[in-house]
């Protein structure tokens, strides 16, 4: 191969060099970098992701098929579930396969969220309004701000507020937090989840404050999950200890934060996690692995 001169490849370093250590601006402005899967690695996820979405527990395959469009195995997804979603019944699960068809690829699956989200009747309401949020979608008419704006139901109202606050919407950012602030702890929990991804150092304080004070495992493990994603270092350090839960759920969901929180030094457990007992904590650690794998998204409105 023909070298090109020596100046040239100063230049040529110089240029290159950054993009090949992949530096990203996430949380609390903390430098993170890209870290690639061996190639044995990167297939034993996928094993697990395809043995995920081939399983009849239904959300750990929807889990598993969000992952799968994240490793850029979209047409894996959509061949495997765009004949469910005609045949299914549940507007729960509807929204799932939804979302999931939508997230690969098939925009056609997108009108089932916004339907649902405007049937007063339907049970999946929330479920809609959090695929939403999860999706980014904007907003093609005024379901969401009805949604936000009506009180019957909270879980419907904080998870539309969510889906608004990614769009950038300052009032449904002040819905968020004043659920983190409130005493109701299913408010709280729903505001975590949502400000995990969406918020900022501003929110760290009444965090902080609820850690303190918490017992609830479930509640707690929400809090930590918020505070690692928002750069605390008692959070991230806390993941550890909801890695190793006895509860399955809580494994899962700290599985899937250490990546949204970028804590690398959590990839031997996650590795671990790959033979758990529970399929959505495996699927949620190879989700983690993925995407230390991959640039960080960011979820914040820009």
């Amino acid at each position: 191969m023909i070298q090109p001169p020596i100046r040239c490849r100063w230049i040529m370093l110089a240029i290159l060099l950054p993009l090949a250590m992949w530096r990203f601006s996430w949380g609390a402005e903390e430098n993170v970098t890209v870290t690639p899967l061996s190639e044995t690695e990167h297939e034993r996820c996928l094993t697990v992701l395809r043995e995920g979405l081939k399983s009849e527990e239904f959300w750990p395959a929807m889990h598993a098929a969000e992952v799968l469009t994240l490793a850029g195995q979209q047409a894996e997804v959509v061949a495997a579930l765009r004949d469910r979603l005609p045949v299914e019944s549940n507007d729960q699960r509807r929204c799932g396969l939804a979302r999931e068809l939508a997230r690969a690829g098939d925009d056609s699956a997108l009108p089932v969220l916004w339907q649902i989200l405007k049937t007063p009747q339907s049970i999946g309401r929330v479920h809609a309004a959090e695929s939403l949020y999860k999706l980014g979608a904007k907003p093609q008419d005024n379901s969401l701000t009805e949604a936000l704006a009506q009180t019957e139901n909270q879980q419907l109202r904080l998870m539309a507020a969510a889906a608004l606050a990614r769009q950038g919407s300052a009032d449904a950012f002040q819905v968020l937090r004043a659920a983190l602030r409130s005493d109701d702890r299913l408010a709280r929990n729903t505001a975590c989840f949502a400000l995990a991804r969406l918020g900022d150092a501003s929110d760290l304080p009444a965090l902080r404050q609820h850690f303190e004070i918490e017992t609830d495992p479930l509640a707690r493990a929400n809090l930590i999950n918020a505070l690692a994603c928002l750069g605390d270092a008692t959070g991230r350090a806390a993941l550890a200890k909801s890695l190793a839960s006895d509860n399955p759920g809580i494994r899962a969901a700290a599985a899937e934060h250490v990546g949204h929180a970028r804590a690398m030094e959590y990839c031997p457990t996650l590795l671990k996690l790959l033979d758990d007992t529970a399929l959505d904590v495996r699927i949620r650690a190879a989700q983690s692995l993925i995407a230390f794998s991959l640039p960080p998204v960011n979820w914040r409105p820009q």
